[in-house]
Formats: C-alpha cells, sequence, structure tokens
C-alpha cells in the first residue's frame, strides 16, 4: 500500500522541514525504493504509514508501506517511451503535493511543493532550476513548500529530445495548456524558443492511473528477493527487455 506522511515532527519542528528532511535521508540511499518498508520495519517517525500497518494487523500475507509520489515517479519509468531516456525529469502533480525527481546518475535532486501554493509558470521555473541545479531549498520552503536539494553536478538540459519533462498524478492537467502552444519555431523545439516545457504524459504498461501500483510492485521486487522473479517476470511480459527502467 502507499500513503503520503509527512511523518511525526517534534514540537517546535516545522512537519514541512521534517518531511523534507526525511526525504533527504532516504534520497541519500540513492533509490527510489528506499521509499518502502516492510510493516515491521517502518521508521517510528511515519505514523499514517504505521496507521496502515496497524489497521492490517490481521492480514495473512506480508504487508509493505510506501510513500505515494517515489512509487509513481518509479512506476512511470516503465512507460517504454521513459525507459529509453537515461536522465529525464519526473513530475508527480499529486492532489496536495507535487514533486519532481531529477533522475540520471541515481538521484540527482528533488523538490516537493504543495500543488495548491503553484500554477504552471511556478512550476516550470522551478522545474528549470531543478534541471541547470541553481533550486535552493529556501526557494520552495519559503514559499510555503517542503524544499528542494540537488545532488547531481551535471546540468539536465531541455530541448535536446521530443519532450522536456515527464508527468504523472492526479492534476497533471496543470500541463495540458502546453498542448496549444507552437511546437516548432525555425525548426527548434518551443521549449527552446518560447520558455515552454514540452511535457510527456507516461502511461506505464498503457494506464496511468495505477502508475503508482506498478512502482510499488517494482520496489516490492528489490527488497523481497523471494518475490523478485515472479513480480520481475510479470513486469517483463510482452516487453521483452529487463524490468529494472532505472532503478536498479
Amino acid at each position: 500500500m502507499a500513503v503520503f506522511d509527512h511523518g511525526n515532527a517534534p514540537a517546535g519542528v516545522s512537519d514541512r522541514q521534517f518531511r523534507f528532511d526525511y526525504l533527504d535521508e532516504r534520497i541519500r540511499r540513492n533509490s527510489l525504493s528506499s521509499f518502502i518498508f516492510p510493516s515491521n520495519k517502518i521508521p517510528k517517525i511515519m505514523t499514517r504509514m504505521q496507521a496502515v500497518a496497524d489497521s492490517a494487523d490481521n492480514l495473512d500475507c506480508p504487508l509493505l508501506v510506501m510513500d505515494t509520489a517515489p512509487a509513481a515517479v518509479l512506476g512511470a519509468n516503465f512507460d517504454p517511451t521513459v525507459m529509453k531516456r537515461e536522465r529525464k525529469i519526473i513530475v508527480n502533480v499529486g492532489n496536495f503535493h507535487t514533486l519532481a525527481f531529477r533522475l540520471g546518475d541515481g538521484i540527482e535532486g528533488v523538490f516537493e511543493h504543495h500543488t495548491g501554493e503553484i500554477d504552471l509558470p511556478k512550476l516550470e521555473s522551478l522545474i528549470r532550476r531543478l534541471a541547470d541545479g541553481s533550486l535552493k531549498h529556501a526557494d520552495v520552503f519559503d514559499d510555503m513548500g517542503h524544499g528542494a536539494l540537488v545532488y547531481g553536478i551535471n546540468p539536465f538540459e531541455f530541448g535536446r529530445d521530443e519532450f522536456d519533462i515527464v508527468v504523472t498524478g492526479p492534476r497533471r492537467s496543470m500541463f495540458q495548456t502546453a498542448d496549444d502552444r507552437p511546437q516548432t519555431t525555425n525548426n527548434r523545439p518551443s521549449s527552446t524558443v518560447h520558455g515552454y516545457l514540452r511535457p510527456y504524459f507516461a502511461v506505464p504498461f498503457g494506464d496511468m492511473m495505477i502508475a503508482g501500483c506498478f512502482g510499488l510492485l517494482a520496489a516490492t521486487a528489490e527488497i523481497m528477493p523471494n518475490l523478485a522473479e515472479s513480480i520481475n517476470g510479470s513486469l517483463r511480459s510482452g516487453r521483452g527487455r529487463g524490468v529494472t527502467p532505472w532503478d536498479a
């Protein structure tokens, strides 16, 4: 199962900062699968995850709980078009939180903001600064978001391929206005001419709605070796290639 969990911040500590410190600690393990836990290994600070585990105490099977956004981002990687990209920025536009991960040499950077505090121009500005490495934690935190961190030193360049960013999430329609933008000017991508970012809407296995479910399965295979063969075999079905699109 997946659940968004701020974590139980101590008295006097910002819950936004506490959540982001947790993201930082997980990301430094350099795998999206670091966000999934067996029910008996959930960190004590993650009280929502623990509540899920407590409510399912009588299950006759193993229970794993994962953060929602990393699950969706990991699942989006199973879109065959996304899978071909070695470096990418994947944006999960959630109902209440928007996370963007810069992926390449592991997890190169991340930011998390409240979806209600951003519009498309602000979101694109944040993504551009995540890409070039200039985004600072305070740029997001001081704007009522959670924060930002950039780990990779090699900037991510836009305008070189047929799309700039990968988008998933229930409020992905924030990017739909881009459909009406001019696609090229003088044979150059519009992102380099007008400043627009061109989104690609991920549809892993043809179904965007359950991208997070595919991410949950992939992460489960990572931490439960006894299930890896059957899970990976199912995810590989019909693809003729390996099933670890980036995370492994």
